[in-house]
């Protein structure tokens, strides 16, 4: 498996301008979200995020601990709705880690989603990034296992009558996918900004909601080819999928990268809350 992946990488590495999809094809089997971590071997992607500004988030939640099916425990940031709710997003970081960016956009989904429960995953077990480089290492460590594990915990933790929605972006744009897909009858939506999309048809088959994903036109690695195969398998799979294409580049909704457009990241975000509202059954 070792050398698939390294066989991988140097395919990512030799070509700047392939599509995900087409190195996908090519490697036996990895997953998806493997798949996507291998792209922090390419210097194009790498360069193309800057570090995150300096930020402390100061507002309300808290970290949590909760246990995980592999015998270990995992961390996540919650804010808890002000009244009890069986409602629950999972919020999901980018390649940078859990920090407080993301804390910041936990808070700003939980007043959006009265109602709501937010966690904020960690898929790092603790550990931040604060380069491209450190970023890489992380997102190319991650074991799908592990992150899975830590998903379905969040999901044991927040209880079997529980509803699920995700959403995340990068590295957590395939993730949030991926928790739906764990999360069984008890997903009622998933939020994906530029990430990775499941390959299994057989996989999708299983998703218990729709699904919006959120892409960006101007991007060569989760490309307009890649998005166009996706809708094309969740077709096959008899899922819906709502496309919302901007006519940006990779990370255009994050305000630490020099993509950012803040236009269209605040047009995304409100058609996420939407989506979200609705499927959660949030009264206006």
């Amino acid at each position: 498996m070792k050398k698939l992946f390294l066989f991988c990488a140097a395919l990512f590495g030799a070509s700047l301008t392939g599509s995900a999809q087409q190195v996908a094809s090519c490697c036996a089997r990895p997953a998806a979200t493997e798949v996507f971590a291998m792209l922090a071997s390419n210097k194009d992607f790498s360069g193309g995020h800057e570090a995150p500004l300096p930020y402390e988030y100061l507002g309300e939640g808290s970290m949590i601990e909760f246990k995980t099916p592999d015998g270990k425990s995992g961390r996540g940031f919650e804010i808890k709705s002000a009244k009890p709710s069986n409602k629950y997003l999972f919020v999901i970081h980018e390649w940078w880690g859990l920090n407080d960016y993301i804390k910041k956009e936990a808070a700003s989904y939980a007043a959006d989603l009265p109602g709501v429960n937010i966690i904020a995953l960690d898929l790092y077990d603790g550990q931040l990034a604060t380069t491209a480089d450190e970023a890489g290492k992380l997102m190319q460590a991650v074991n799908t296992e592990r992150a899975q594990a830590i998903i379905k915990g969040a999901q044991a933790y927040a209880g079997p009558k529980a509803q699920f929605a995700s959403v995340g972006w990068c590295f957590g744009g395939g993730w949030s996918l991926q928790a739906a897909l764990l999360g069984g009858k008890q997903t009622v939506g998933c939020v994906m900004y530029y990430g990775m999309p499941e390959k299994d048809v057989n996989r999708l088959k299983t998703l218990n909601s729709d699904v919006l994903g959120i892409f960006a036109s101007q991007e060569k690695w989760i490309s307009p080819e890649v998005v166009a195969q996706f809708q094309k398998d969740m077709a096959a799979a008899g899922k819906k999928l709502t496309v919302r294409s901007y006519d940006a580049d990779h990370a255009f909704a994050n305000p630490s990268n020099p993509k950012y457009n803040k236009e269209f990241a605040a047009d995304a975000h409100k058609l996420a809350v939407k989506y979200l509202r609705d499927r959660f059954k949030l009264k206006s």
